[in-house]
């Protein structure tokens, strides 16, 4: 006899929809908000259980974070995760990420090194390659703007002081910071890390541009490079 209950069979009170209409999302465990976006599982498997497999990602990343460490074809790798479903997953962990960063985006906010890495770390923390960021501040210390330097690097060496002046000039930035993540999740710095941190630097003060950090990102956490005395 199969025992098997479909998310029609369960009580209402264990049915993922009912249960938010009932008591909000916030009564809902990661399983049962994921299987809200799922919405079906397979013939043997409810919408839940196939949630609690994702979140179960192989490796070290589990839970709802370990949805940015998934690309769409390996979660089409999964039973029961067909293209659209995995298009679906991708978008709902962008979304997150991007949510954080309009919380952090104004214009006042990048006054330290701790602030300046909360409003990148949900961009960077996840990447699985090295990403360079370069953000560019007025005279005030506000934000005129930010650009990819490099993305898909395994090495901060990359790193071209010629290209940061080029856009920062553009810009009329009075002050740089520059980040990047490390993927292994350790925010230590290279000795190639600290030796184009100090050669941009050098090149900044000839154009009267001010290298005010070098931030690396690791996994929910940070090193600044000043406050590491790196930076004068």
């Amino acid at each position: 006899m199969n025992q098997f209950l479909t998310q029609k069979e369960l009580p209402e009170s264990e049915r993922p929809y009912e249960k938010c209409e009932r008591s909000g999302p916030e009564a809902l465990s990661d399983a049962e908000l994921l299987a809200v976006i799922i919405r079906s599982g397979t013939r043997n498997e409810r919408a839940v259980d196939l949630a609690v497999r994702v979140l179960n990602r192989p490796g070290a990343k589990k839970g709802l974070s370990a949805l940015h460490y998934y690309s769409q074809q390996e979660l089409q790798k999964l039973k029961g995760i067909g293209k659209v479903k995995a298009i679906q997953l991708c978008c709902v962990a962008e979304l997150a990420k991007r949510m954080q960063l309009s919380d952090c985006d104004r214009k006042d906010f990048f006054h330290s090194p701790q602030s300046i890495a909360d409003a990148y770390m949900g961009r960077l923390r996840h990447c699985r390659t090295e990403e360079i960021i370069l953000l560019m501040l007025d005279t005030k210390g506000r934000k005129i703007g930010d650009t990819v330097i490099s993305r898909g690097t395994v090495n901060m060496a990359v790193l071209e002081p010629r290209e940061v002046l080029s856009i920062a000039l553009r810009y009329e930035a009075v002050f740089i910071v520059v980040l990047h993540n490390h993927p292994s999740g350790i925010p230590t710095p290279s000795d190639a890390d600290i030796s184009v941190t100090r050669r941009l630097a050098e090149a900044c003060e000839i154009v009267g541009i001010m290298l005010r950090d070098h931030i690396i990102i690791g996994d929910n956490c940070y090193l600044s490079m000043m406050e590491k005395g790196f930076l004068q």
